[in-house]
């Protein structure tokens, strides 16, 4: 198939769409596809990824608040390089604006919206859930559940990385919601990774000896993250047993969370480490991870933890939470450091005496059961199974 990816998500600075994005290119010619991933950018650019994948930039508005992206503002535009490419099915990875675009778009083929963003859980539950039910938050923001009720209903997919969001959409009456889990890099993360003698390297960076228990912690400094309410938990669990946390990550709240961390000896904040092979290791060597946010689509960190042996403590909402299932680690109340405090406690006094991977799927294996999935929406085939793809 020749799949478009209109993909308004994407930043050449990084971030977890540019990952995906460049794994789609690389894997789906190997599937016997022909890739592009149509992108906003300053100006008109194509640059090749071999003789069946390209990453094409059409001119589009740089975002006032994040210059790092920008946003399709010629509609005429993006149709007509759409008609150019004559693809036989269109992906469309952002519910905003470019979403509306390509349903607009009187080409003949088929759709998938791809949800890589839950702005409901990110911004909207969030704010309000302190003061307000999530029924109320539900009703007060109908407009925008209204739009995706329309949007899915030019859309053959609406594709969802974890269950919990795909079953919230379902239930708001989305139209052709799917359950496509994505993967992890294949024979990267392995219980075998673990390294007695990084382990109680970073525990002595934390002030602590090897008897300590070690968490780690790995996404970027943003609010939707928690990180001050993860800093506020470790703290509050040290009370019952000795525990050092690293947290791996970049952002602008940096600041914001060292002042959380305010000294403490046994809180790190360290820099993403780049080496994927060493970044590996560091995560097996941990006791547990632990996630302070409910907005993830999936959780790419707790995937590669699960994998590494390593169980996650996460929040019960999110993408988080389906990898804490199955026994592979344990839930808190979604935004409560005291629960979250509680969760940590429970898991590192029973945690299990040998390490052991749980199952995962590989990018591959994504990409395999979604392009599949594509094939059979475009044959015409394309009966709607709500289970995991």
């Amino acid at each position: 198939m020749r799949i478009v990816d209109v993909c308004a998500f994407y930043s050449p600075h990084g971030g977890g769409v540019k990952t995906y994005v460049e794994q789609k290119m690389r894997i789906g010619p190997e599937l016997g596809h022909d890739i592009t991933i149509l992108a906003p950018g300053d100006s008109y650019s194509m640059s090749e990824r071999g003789p069946h994948a390209r990453l094409i930039t059409i001119p589009g508005p740089r975002f006032l608040l994040d210059r790092k992206y920008w946003y399709f503002g010629d509609e005429e535009a993006l149709h007509a390089k759409l008609d150019e490419l004559a693809p036989d099915f269109v992906e469309c990875s952002s519910p905003w604006r470019s979403a509306n675009m390509v349903a607009r778009w009187q080409g003949p083929a088929p759709r998938a919206l791809v949800m890589h963003a839950d702005p409901l859980s990110a911004y909207a539950y969030r704010w309000f859930e302190p003061v307000m039910s999530r029924e109320t938050i539900d009703r007060r923001f109908e407009p925008f559940w209204r739009h995706l009720r329309e949007l899915s209903q030019d859309f053959e997919r609406v594709v969802c990385a974890s269950a919990e969001l795909r079953d919230r959409l379902a239930a708001g009456g989305v139209h052709n919601t799917v359950l496509h889990p994505m993967g992890i890099e294949a024979d990267l993360f392995s219980p075998a990774r673990r390294n007695a003698a990084l382990r109680r390297r970073l525990l002595t960076l934390c002030g602590l000896p090897e008897s300590a228990k070690l968490l780690i912690g790995v996404g970027r400094l943003s609010p939707e993250k928690r990180w001050p309410m993860i800093v506020d938990a470790v703290a509050a669990a040290s009370q019952k047993l000795p525990i050092g946390m690293v947290i791996l990550g970049a952002g602008k709240h940096k600041q914001r969370i060292l002042k959380q961390i305010a000294g403490n000896p046994h809180i790190r904040l360290l820099k993403p480490e780049k080496d994927r092979i060493k970044f590996a290791t560091i995560l097996a060597s941990a006791d547990a991870l632990i996630h302070g946010c409910e907005a993830e689509t999936f959780c790419m960190a707790a995937a590669e933890a699960r994998a590494s042996g390593v169980p996650v403590i996460v929040p019960d909402r999110g993408g988080a939470a389906d990898h804490a299932r199955g026994g592979a680690g344990m839930m808190y109340r979604a935004g409560d450091a005291m629960s979250a405090a509680r969760a940590t406690v429970k898991l590192l006094q029973n945690l299990p005496r040998q390490p052991k991977a749980a199952e995962t799927t590989t990018t591959r294996g994504h990409f395999e059961r979604l392009f599949a999935d594509y094939a059979t929406v475009r044959r015409g085939v394309g009966v709607i199974d709500t289970q995991v793809a």
